[in-house]
């Protein structure tokens, strides 16, 4: 194992490689923070142009579940990891069990759970080599998918985001555009069309699209149009980095509320959604009930399916007080969100610093 150069790591406490030829594992684990708590983010299982570009995309993650933690509530820092490669051919019990040693080696220092790729099946077989990882199916124990509670409080911060914009809760008849129809997209739809929204739909799967497209009011575009579709809002539920100088300005939507992590491309992109004033809920706000979800595990007094659900209805509540942010201060709703989050940081943080088990 060896470090991440500094320089690309520079705001993280620890950046791990690892590898195992025998299995065919080779896998980052990046722990932005641990001033909450042990650090706690999926693990995202698949093939990256580059060892370069799985990176990024591990800081870039782990940074973001910090402000994620911070703003849900929770005791807990900011970690991801990867694992390099497409899991239809590399996916083995082998695989998994090495890479639960890797983070057994941690400490405790990172937990894991489901992201792309990966599945509650996977966090069991992972977890037969450490105790950290949560997202385990409930018959081994585990919450079981947290894709059910982030569309859950996805589609409450929707409802949040609709009222800041257009004045009521309601969306009855809004119109919905919705890109990626996975683990959480799909769900959100289903929400959204028992309250009454017009939804439209992209996804790369055609048999994700079939099933959505067999629910009442929603049509379908082809990916690259989902973006453009002249809909009232616009929800991206696929990868990130979506909104960016040339998607921006071709929005027709008055606000973006989304569970992809990590939509903007570069923090230049809340500037531009901002000066065309077009409200951005902020990812690492609204897509807080998967890890609201597996941190629960966690809790000292066991899993409680019920205090989950609380506190993922409490996203709205903290999203709107970032409008108001927002909109009394004049900067960005992701400014704004950062703001929110580094205040309980600081506030909390001096309590634990640096996590040690």
């Amino acid at each position: 194992m060896v470090t991440a150069p500094f320089a690309r790591s520079d705001t993280h406490e620890q950046v791990v490689f690892a590898r195992d030829d025998d299995v065919g594992l080779r896998c980052i684990i990046a722990i932005h923070s641990t001033r909450l708590g042990p650090s706690l983010g999926g693990t995202r299982f698949r093939s990256y142009a580059s060892e370069d570009e799985a990176l990024t995309d591990v800081l870039r993650l782990s940074q973001a579940m910090t402000l994620k933690s911070a703003c849900a509530g929770i005791d807990h820092g900011g970690g991801k990891s990867v694992i390099i490669g497409d899991p239809a051919e590399l996916r083995s019990e082998a695989l998994l069990r090495a890479f639960g040693r890797v983070i057994e080696s941690l400490g405790g220092r990172y937990t894991a759970a489901c992201d792309i790729g990966t599945t509650p099946a996977d966090m069991a077989l992972i977890n037969r080599e450490t105790r950290w990882v949560t997202g385990a199916d409930e018959a081994e124990g585990g919450s079981g998918d947290s894709g059910v509670l982030t569309a859950y409080g996805l589609f409450l911060a929707m409802q949040a985001t609709a009222e800041a914009t257009f004045g009521s809760t309601s969306l009855a008849g809004r119109h919905i555009a919705v890109q990626g129809l996975g683990k959480v997209g799909g769900r959100l739809v289903e929400h959204m069309v028992e309250d009454g929204a017009k939804v439209t739909v992209a996804d790369v799967s055609a048999a994700a699209v079939d099933r959505a497209s067999d629910l009442p009011g929603v049509e379908v575009v082809p990916v690259d149009d989902i973006l453009e579709v002249d809909a009232d809002i616009v929800s991206p539920n696929a990868l990130g980095g979506v909104l960016n100088e040339h998607s921006i300005p071709a929005l027709h939507a008055v606000a973006v509320c989304g569970g992809a992590n990590n939509q903007l491309a570069t923090p230049e992109d809340a500037e531009r959604l901002h000066d065309r004033g077009i409200l951005y809920a902020p990812d690492f706000v609204v897509n807080s009930g998967g890890v609201i979800s597996v941190a629960d595990e966690l809790h000292p007094h066991g899993r409680s399916p019920a205090r989950a659900r609380q506190r993922a209805s409490a996203i709205p509540a903290t999203l709107r007080n970032i409008i108001e942010v927002s909109r009394a201060d004049g900067i960005t709703t992701d400014a704004a969100a950062e703001r929110v989050a580094q205040q309980r940081i600081a506030a909390v943080g001096g309590l634990r610093s640096f996590w040690l088990p």
